[in-house]
């Protein structure tokens, strides 16, 4: 019989008893003949076929239908004449019945003593219900795909250590039926995230990851070097520049799916890679994109299978100035104090416990809203038209002096998406960019550094625009009702 499960997998001393008796099968299997890594399975249909081809059936029933499945053993009980073993797929869980009369007493004995929980396993059946009621495949014959020499998580508990959660998680994905849905909705977001674009005339493209020179949002960077070029490179921090350089091709719909790297600290809802959409649309504004944000929402929820308490159907969403969210939360106007020292000083005055020391007016800015009006924005809403100085890709405010035609998206307390009025006239962008350079030589490091490059191809002339980021992984955190960004990310950054 198979050794007793454990609460944890083992992952060191090859001396360890439970290794050495797997390890032991595994040799004793090769020296009979058996290949326990065969090349293939053909034919393997999911569990969840079987058992939709079956419902309704009373306890008792025998069927004709034979099946072949694939998965791994994650319950074993009985001996001798007859055993229960149950097989885990990706689509479900279904029990084996193996019967000495029907394999033979060779087979039923190499299945009882060789077969450990965790091995993989293909099975040839013939469905049946047993007089509990439980549908089960009987056992015609099988095949042993795959040896685990180490034993698998325990089957009640998963995996109780969050580190090794994180740190290893194919076996996370092996305990956890909920943790494998949960990775198969991302998937479906993403799936009807795409279908929305494409049915909406966009081109779904590529730009480079490895960039000369980054830009398209105020954030650190990743350097690296090519020996070949003998030049550093930089891991990009958004696509939007080369998305824009497209619209003025001629490409006038296109978006993006794909990572972003940006050096950063770890939390809850950063991750220093992280998925995200952009999209440009020509001869649109940032109302336009807040219109389609607001048809995209739901479908995505959908798609989810979201249950909870975000009203995600609810447009249209509230439309919340920038500088209104502040004031209402603090008590200061922005506008009323442009000036580094004087916000500074009345940040001081209001008793607003946020460091201001070495910050410029666009980060107290910013800190006065992530710190003080982010978190109170949990119902889907807009914030709208921030000041020049912290957009210096956004196009200047139709009626507004001062402000730009921006956007950022929140729910949860979490910004999801930042979208603009694309800025397309050279000549300010070269303004804008001369700017954020004097504002990195005053130290600030998440500056935009100047992009002669884009400014060029604007001068080529660019069509009025929309366009947008939406970051995917704090998207499924709200959609799937998790609270860290690590459970939604496969294989999250970790400290050593």
């Amino acid at each position: 019989m198979a050794e007793p499960e454990r609460s944890e997998p083992h992952v060191g001393d090859p001396a360890d008893d439970l290794f050495a008796a797997r390890r032991a099968k595994l040799e004793r299997l090769r020296a009979d003949g058996i290949d326990p890594f065969p090349h293939t399975f053909a034919g393997v249909v999911p569990v969840a076929t079987v058992r939709a081809a079956h419902q309704g059936l009373e306890a008792g029933a025998e069927t004709d239908a034979s099946y072949r499945v694939a998965g791994r053993v994650a319950q074993r009980r009985g001996q001798g004449k007859m055993a229960f073993l149950d097989l885990v797929d990706r689509s479900g869980r279904i029990q084996l019945q193996a019967r000495l009369d029907v394999l033979g007493e060779e087979r039923m004995r190499r299945l009882l003593e060789d077969v450990d929980l965790g091995d993989l396993l293909g099975v040839d059946g013939t469905a049946f219900v047993t007089r509990r009621g439980e549908l089960s495949l009987r056992i015609d014959d099988y095949t042993l795909l795959a040896k685990s020499l180490r034993p698998p998580p325990d089957k009640h508990h998963g995996l109780r250590d969050v580190e090794t959660r994180f740190r290893q998680r194919e076996l996370d994905l092996m305990s956890s039926e909920e943790i494998r849905e949960l990775f198969v909705a991302r998937a479906r977001v993403i799936t009807e995230l795409r279908r929305y674009l494409d049915s909406n005339g966009f081109v779904e493209v590529e730009t480079p990851i490895l960039q000369p020179l980054y830009g398209g949002a105020m954030a650190r960077p990743f350097v690296t070097h090519h020996n070949a070029l003998e030049r550093d490179l930089y891991l990009r921090i958004a696509t939007e520049l080369y998305l824009k350089r497209l619209l003025v091709g001629g490409l006038e719909r296109v978006y993006e799916i794909g990572k972003n790297f940006r050096n950063e600290g770890i939390s809850y809802k950063h991750n220093p890679e992280f998925t995200v959409v952009e999209w440009y649309e020509a001869y649109a504004d940032y109302e336009d994109v807040m219109r389609r944000v607001e048809e995209l929402l739901p479908r995505l929820a959908r798609a989810a299978g979201y249950s909870g308490e975000i009203a995600f159907g609810a447009a249209p969403y509230p439309r919340i100035p920038l500088v209104d969210a502040i004031r209402d939360a603090t008590g200061i106007d922005v506008l009323e104090h442009r000036d580094r020292d004087a916000l500074a000083a009345a940040i001081k005055s209001a008793r607003i416990d946020i460091p201001t020391e070495g910050l410029n007016w666009p980060a107290l800015v910013d800190d006065l809203f992530s710190k003080r009006v982010e978190p109170t924005l949990v119902q889907p809403c807009f914030i709208v038209d921030f000041p020049k100085e912290i957009s210096p890709l956004a196009k200047d405010h139709r009626s507004k002096p001062g402000l730009v035609e921006r956007f950022e998206a929140f729910a949860g307390g979490m910004e999801i998406a930042n979208a603009f009025t694309e800025l397309n006239d050279p000549d300010e962008q070269r303004a804008r960019f001369e700017a954020q350079v004097r504002l990195a030589q005053g130290g600030d490091e998440e500056a935009q550094p100047y992009d002669e490059v884009f400014v060029q191809a604007l001068e080529h002339g660019m069509p009025p625009a929309g366009g947008i980021g939406i970051g995917i992984d704090r998207l499924v955190m709200l959609l799937t009702g998790h609270s860290s960004i690590r459970e939604i990310v496969l294989f999250p950054a970790m400290r050593d």
